[in-house]
């Protein structure tokens, strides 16, 4: 390796160390329901999805139901990308008139993007139309990322709370993730 690769790899390193105490810090106020400097645009917007969505943030989960929670949304994140592809040929923003994609593509790729995996078995631009790519392969993207932030809280929370019950919510963690966290660092 060369003297330039090894000093990105370092100044990566460091980057990482100097910002891991302050992004910790945010986070921890993100996921304790504190205020931060995006709540003032950002809260209104939470409040709202709560509202549509009819969840209480106030309300807790167990590990078991958080979990429940979790897969529910999950399989419901599938079912979507799934029909997705299989219809993309009926569906807008398919300049390119994409054909549907076979079934066991389209379960092997909704799959692998529910579980962050990201693994592709298909030519991109070829396989898939914009529709798809856009709704269906980046909002997993997101999804996915968040849920594996926020099962990392939940296991956070649970050692920490080891004589409390509850875990948190995950509709409120998911929520909290997406607005205050993924789309501010993208």
């Amino acid at each position: 390796m060369t003297v330039i690769g090894w000093v990105q790899i370092l100044l990566y390193c460091a980057i990482i160390v100097a910002i891991a105490p302050l992004l910790g810090a945010y986070m921890t106020r993100v996921f304790n329901g504190e205020g931060t400097f995006l709540s003032p645009i950002l809260r209104p917007v939470e409040g709202a999805i709560y509202k549509i969505a009819g969840v209480n943030e106030r309300q807790e989960q167990h590990a078991v139901s958080y979990t429940i929670a979790m897969l529910l949304f999950h399989v419901g994140g599938f079912l979507i990308l799934y029909v997705l592809m299989r219809v993309q040929a009926e569906l807008p923003f398919n300049p390119a008139d994409q054909s549907a994609v076979a079934p066991d593509l389209s379960f092997n790729t909704a799959v692998s993007f529910i579980t962050n995996t990201n693994w592709q078995n298909y030519g991109g631009e070829s396989t898939m139309s914009y529709l798809v790519q856009m709704l269906g392969l980046t909002h997993q993207n997101y999804l996915s990322a968040a849920t594996g932030i926020v099962l990392a809280v939940a296991l956070i929370r649970g050692f920490a709370r080891h004589s409390v019950r509850t875990v948190g919510n995950f509709w409120v963690d998911i929520t909290r993730c997406t607005l205050y966290i993924l789309i501010p660092i993208c």
